[in-house]
């Protein structure tokens, strides 16, 4: 009976067997306790997602981080709502984004706490200090297994290249991203695209006004609520739903507009504070947007917390599960697969800028530099994530206090 069933979903575009909600949950979970690096671990769920459980076909995954680099919000956050998405449909993306998320908020908040009772953040600092240079690792690692699959022939690694410099320049991800895909469309023009056969929607993924206005309504009875027994929540709320919007590039764009808002409109508190509350961000697995735990606990307390958390990523969710339906149409049209050729290479541009925005600003020395190529090496051998990290953080705590 179990293997009729596999079948049947393997012919409904689940290569691996169609996964519970629990399964995904569990799975994103687990991906999200070592969740350093920010758009690095698209890498990771792609290598989970598509090579391991076979939830996903290559194919369909590439499309998503195509889609998901478009789009406002988180890049890896957005890279497992979509993953979850196909996977199990709505229901299916909102165990994998809370699932992936949830790690980083129970650590930020955790910090958050121990910052405002103790203000010893250099010590709660120096515990992840080791971390820093295994982030480096980590995102180097990523940069070249998702390299390896992009960048063929003379194309792909011209846009790469190019992306990467536009970021180093100070362009806007999102200008950079648009470029790329105009370039595509160019550059691809003449390139064979047999390759990308066209393939049916994913049953459980299909669309569902339902879901999406359930969730819409919900979010505005919640605005409306705050409105009327929480004005000061309601603000806080407006704001991060807003930042979330214009969060174009990942969660590295929404800190400046969060940074302006917090401290210079509102002034919830001064800039040494927010700095603080960013280096938490760095240090903790998770988008770097978790800052926003921090300022709504310091400002609020565990409700403000909460509150900022879930509107900073409300809209993006929403986004991605309204597009991506529609995004299916459009995935097997000739000007939009060149274009979609593009976005990807911009991609491992991305991940090669941040890979060197990170290891400018981790503090070299013999033993940091030791950690790294020890992370670096056991990654190459397929060593699983969690394992690094968690080796990476012992070493930290031994060699650099």
């Amino acid at each position: 009976m179990t293997s009729s069933r596999k079948g049947d979903t393997e012919k409904e575009g689940f290569p691996g067997g169609e996964p519970s909600l629990a399964h995904i949950f569990v799975a994103f979970l687990r991906l999200g306790l070592t969740a350093f690096g920010g758009p690095a671990m698209v890498a990771y769920i792609r290598e989970m997602v598509v090579a391991r459980r076979r939830w996903l076909d290559e194919d369909t995954f590439k499309d998503g981080v195509a889609l998901v680099q478009a789009v406002p919000g988180a890049t890896a956050m957005q890279a497992a709502a979509y993953a979850g998405l196909k996977a199990g449909g709505v229901r299916g993306a909102l165990a994998s984004y809370i699932g992936f998320g949830m790690p980083a908020f129970v650590l930020m908040l955790a910090l958050s706490i121990l910052y405002s009772h103790t203000r010893s953040l250099p010590a709660a600092v120096a515990l992840f200090a080791g971390l820093q240079v295994i982030v480096v690792a980590i995102v180097a690692y990523a940069t070249y297994t998702f390299g390896k699959e992009i960048l063929k022939g003379w194309r792909a690694p011209f846009l790469a290249a190019a992306a990467g410099m536009l970021l180093f320049f100070g362009v806007s991800p999102f200008f950079v991203i648009i470029g790329a895909a105009l370039a595509g469309i160019v550059l691809y023009a003449n390139v064979d695209q047999a390759r990308r056969r066209p393939s049916g929607p994913t049953p459980a993924a299909s669309f569902k006004k339902g879901p999406v206005g359930l969730f819409v309504a919900v979010l505005g009875v919640a605005m409306l609520a705050l409105f009327i027994f929480r004005r000061q929540l309601f603000y806080l709320a407006a704001l991060m739903l807003r930042i979330d919007l214009f969060a174009f590039g990942g969660g590295f764009a929404s800190l400046p507009l969060m940074l302006y808002e917090v401290v210079h409109v509102h002034g919830w508190m001064d800039s040494k504070t927010f700095i603080n509350g960013i280096a938490l961000g760095q240090v903790t697995p998770g988008p770097i947007v978790m800052t926003t735990t921090f300022v709504g606990y310091l400002v609020f307390g565990l409700a403000g917390a909460f509150v900022a958390t879930a509107a900073v990523f409300s809209p993006s969710f929403l986004i991605i599960i309204a597009i991506t339906p529609f995004y299916d149409r459009l995935k097997n049209t000739a000007w939009f697969v060149r274009a979609t050729m593009g976005i990807l290479a911009s991609f491992v541009g991305l991940l090669g800028y941040v890979t060197v925005r990170f290891a400018m600003a981790v503090p070299w020395g013999p033993v940091q530099g030791l950690l790294a190529l020890l992370a670096l090496a056991a990654l190459l051998k397929k060593v699983d994530i969690l394992y690094v990290v968690l080796a990476g953080a012992a070493l930290s705590v031994l060699l650099l206090r």
